[in-house]
């Protein structure tokens, strides 16, 4: 039975907000969603401030400090994400010979301004927590506590990132015959005369006779990370915030939560086409399709590593709490 209900990607969305207009056109979707993101998680932190979640029976937290902290925080997350997502994801070996590219906002081939295109959530993660605690350190204010309430604030601004990503048509899943699949105009296309693209554009309605190449209907993998990533672990986290049971606790449920999210939801994502798989059991594995739960994409052993860590850290936190509690 044919369902006719895969959707085409908008035609009006373009990564920039005013196409075509000098100047405005330099303004970018992603660029307007990561305001958004740091202005909700703001928000959030100057909440949980006001309810004493950041007090110490030394001192009390002011707007000021949380308006501080997040911003170092966001810098150190910038650099973090974008060091990463050169070194780590890129495969032409551009930004090692050539580092001071990493955050040259221009096509080093067109010169045309692409800002800084290519950011990575764990290179942000990795390099954010850094700056979190060195402002902590530098403050002389307590980290698990602090960083506690930045695990509570980051879910919710994540979701705009996410969005970020589904404007500019880009970090899409693998095919499928779901009937909310999109049709994403930069995605991969496949041959017509193949007899699989053929079977599988007929079961799901579509005409393909007279095309050469075929661009089928993928996972809106962005919109699934926004939902489970941003917004389930955001409620699961603020309902804990009163209920931790030690400081770093909501830090490290972030950790494994958001790893563990993150980790099913790369099945459904495909992966960069330059790096492919980390570890594969299936020979030459096509990555917009899901042919073994074994394949591990990059983004899915970075999960794996911060499932573990998570999970170590509650262990350690809670022996430590326990300790210092039977003194």
């Amino acid at each position: 039975m044919q369902n006719f209900l895969y959707i085409n990607y908008p035609f009006w969305i373009h990564p920039e907000l005013f196409p075509g207009i000098p100047l405005l056109g330099l303004v970018r979707w992603y660029g307007l969603m990561y305001i958004f993101a740091f202005a909700t998680a703001f928000s959030v932190l100057r909440h949980l401030q006001r309810e004493g979640a950041l007090d110490t029976p030394d001192s009390k937290a002011t707007e000021d400090d949380v308006l501080s902290f997040i911003g170092f925080g966001i810098v150190f997350l910038l650099i973090g994400a974008r060091v990463f997502s050169t070194l780590v994801y890129d495969t032409s070996g551009l930004y090692w010979k050539k580092p001071w590219l990493i955050f040259w906002p221009f096509d080093t081939v067109t010169n045309r301004f692409t800002g800084l295109a290519g950011m990575s959530y764990h290179g942000g993660f990795l390099g954010g927590l850094i700056g979190l605690v060195i402002w902590c350190k530098k403050h002389k204010k307590p980290a698990l506590k602090w960083i506690d309430a930045m695990a509570v604030a980051i879910p919710l601004g994540y979701t705009f990132g996410r969005i970020g990503n589904f404007m500019n048509g880009e970090l899409y899943g693998r095919i499928t015959k779901a009937p909310w699949g999109i049709v994403f105009p930069r995605a991969e296309t496949f041959s017509a005369s193949l007899g699989w693209v053929r079977e599988f554009a007929d079961e799901i309605g579509m005409s393909i006779d007279g095309f050469r190449l075929v661009n089928l209907p993928r996972h809106p993998s962005q919109l699934y990370e926004a939902f489970f990533e941003g917004i389930v672990l955001f409620l699961l986290i603020w309902s804990l915030r009163k209920k931790k049971p030690f400081d770093g606790f909501l830090t490290a449920c972030y950790i494994l939560g958001y790893g563990a999210v993150r980790f099913f939801i790369e099945y459904f994502r495909e992966p960069d086409a330059d790096l492919g798989y980390r570890i594969s059991v299936t020979k030459d594995a096509a990555i917009y399709t899901n042919s073994s739960m074994l394949n591990l994409s990059t983004g899915q052993i970075f999960c794996l590593m911060m499932i573990f860590g998570g999970t170590l850290m509650i262990v350690i936190l809670g022996i430590l709490s326990r300790s210092s509690h039977k003194k």
